[in-house]
């Protein structure tokens, strides 16, 4: 099992790409599902998340070429199952992105809940309510939900979705690209990525208008075609280097990213004393700022608020801030793990239910800490480049799901972090 080795107290300077967006990618992969026509996507980052994706495709009976590294070219024209099996979707939960093209384009779904997942408390209940409203029959069978359209075709219908969910609005947008008639999603997430998608689902021959609005309408057509599409940049990534050049008290430079689709990222961060330059419409400057960092509360919002993805990062970032900082997370419950590893680094972090008090500025010092999650991964990454010291960080196959070879852009930019494979006996 691979671990990094960090130490820690080198400013980073220098210059970063940012890669495509893993949550936009996901699901303008999924979308290939929806023709039998060649779908080409440019700017796909070479991480696992998107490499389960492309299995989950090709398991389906989709070609998948890659002609280029970050360049997809799916065919989805001799499906021959409509099943995502449980040996996927427990790595990944975006894998149920697949539910609404294979319900809308073949009248049949079926795909495994991810493992430990209560029905009735997770996100996925959205979608499938919102599938009913397109007139499914939606049934939970041994772990899996088996969805069935009457007459092989979803009919257009007005949903809403009780709470936001970017998941959600994305498999219902695909599905209703091909459903008769008119379908208002109501309350639909907001997110860059829901954009992205529908920009490329109206180059396959939908026509979707509102998209990241809270409104967005689909009429429905008989088939959708060829289309080819540039994934956007990644904004977390880019709000994490961001946080990187910061908590190292470093200058970077960062490439290829879109500044409009973080502005509640930047705001925040420049209130807490970093220095944020935009220039142009794809790159940014970023130092911290004299007299140094200051501590500011912040809560966690579906988009275009504060985003619970940048969480973590932003919690790092306050142990070495001036000041108490609160943090109150809103979007998912248990997303606070990260925390007690801080803690074991030097952290003053105090928990109680969703919300954590942070006190700073605290010396952090390097220590065995364990990743529990992609985003909690970023954060411990974050705090050893910032400790004294060496720190190793265990289960990095974490931060592999969505940062793509973030060992050499760190280390390019003056970072002293090394991957280290461990071979089990």
């Amino acid at each position: 099992m691979d671990k990094f080795l960090i130490r820690g107290g080198k400013p980073l300077n220098g210059t970063v790409k940012i890669s495509g967006a893993k949550n936009s990618a996901l699901p303008c992969l999924a979308a290939a599902l929806l023709t039998g026509e060649t779908v080409t996507l440019h700017n796909v980052p070479y991480v696992k998340d998107l490499i389960t994706q492309r299995r989950l495709l090709e398991d389906l009976g989709a070609t998948v070429l890659t002609p280029e590294l970050h360049t997809q070219k799916i065919k989805a024209a001799n499906i021959e199952i409509y099943e995502a099996p449980y040996e996927l979707v427990k790595t990944m939960r975006a894998s149920v992105l697949a539910l609404g093209p294979l319900l809308a384009r073949f009248g049949q779904a079926k795909v495994s809940l991810p493992g430990g997942c209560a029905i009735g408390t997770r996100p996925i209940d959205l979608h499938l309510k919102a599938f009913e409203r397109l007139g499914a029959t939606v049934s939970l069978e041994a772990g899996d939900v088996i969805a069935r359209a009457p007459k092989g075709r979803l009919t257009g219908a007005d949903t809403f979705f009780e709470k936001v969910s970017v998941t959600g609005t994305e498999n219902v947008m695909m599905a209703a690209s091909l459903a008769r008639g008119l379908t208002t999603i109501r309350n639909a997430a907001r997110e860059p990525e829901i954009e992205d998608l529908a920009e490329l689902l109206n180059k396959m021959g939908a026509k979707i208008s509102g998209a990241g609005t809270s409104e967005i309408e689909i009429e429905g057509v008989e088939d959708l075609g060829a289309a080819e599409h540039v994934i956007i940049p990644d904004r977390i990534e880019t709000g994490t280097f961001i946080v990187a050049a910061a908590i190292t008290g470093g200058e970077v430079e960062i490439e290829n990213c879109q500044p409009k689709h973080l502005q509640a990222v930047i705001e925040k961060l420049r209130e807490t004393g970093v220095e944020i330059e935009t220039r142009g419409a794809d790159k940014i400057f970023v130092k911290r700022g004299d007299p140094g960092l200051r501590s500011k509360d912040v809560t966690t919002e579906p988009h275009p608020l504060f985003p619970t993805d940048m969480q973590a990062q932003y919690m790092a970032l306050m142990t070495q801030a001036e000041g108490t900082a609160t943090i109150v997370e809103t979007i998912f419950e248990n997303r606070f793990m990260h925390a007690s590893e801080l803690v074991r680094m030097g952290a003053d972090i105090q928990i109680s239910g969703n919300t954590a008090i942070v006190k700073g500025k605290t010396k952090l010092t390097g220590a065995p800490v364990l990743a529990s999650d992609l985003r909690a991964s970023a954060s411990l990454v974050l705090a050893a480049l910032a400790a004294e010291g060496e720190t190793l960080i265990d289960r990095v196959y974490h931060i592999d799901r969505g940062y793509e070879t973030i060992v050499k852009k760190l280390s390019a930019i003056g970072a002293d972090i090394e991957r280290i494979t461990e071979n089990l006996k």
